[in-house]
């Protein structure tokens, strides 16, 4: 084990590139010819480009992503603000009309105690005319 980089250091790149290789790969090598290990190994490289460029491009598309969902969120955030704004304005109507209805309440309150006590007026008027017009 190392705490070195193999992507800085050399040898340490070389030592892990050792650990990679099995007994048995080492036989299998050795039964190939130059131009053989020549062309298993620019396979190899190519075949290791293509994982680092399929990477690259996986990371690409998952930034897009992250970047896509940033803006979704920044969209969302500011429509959560508008709607805040209008709750707040419609709190301010709804309490308006509340109190607007209290006082309406009041009012009616007071129209039905007079209304209540003309009422009992005109009874007792009734009520008085009737004795005074039966003798």
């Amino acid at each position: 084990m190392t705490s070195g980089s193999v992507m800085l250091d050399d040898d340490i790149a070389a030592s892990v590139a050792k650990g990679i290789i099995t007994l048995l790969d080492e036989k299998l090598l050795a039964d190939r010819t130059d131009d053989e290990a020549i062309n298993e190994s620019m396979t190899l490289s190519i075949q290791c480009a293509s994982s680092v460029s399929n990477i690259d491009r996986y990371l690409q598309v998952r930034g897009n992503e992250v970047q896509e969902l940033r803006t979704q969120v920044l969209i969302l955030q500011r429509r959560n603000r508008g709607l805040q704004q209008e709750n707040k304005e419609l709190k301010k109507l709804v309490d308006s009309y509340a109190n607007d209805m209290r006082n309406r309440c009041s009012e009616l309150e007071m129209n039905i105690n007079r209304l209540q006590e003309q009422q009992e007026s005109l009874l007792l008027k009734v009520q008085k005319n009737l004795k005074i017009s039966r003798p």
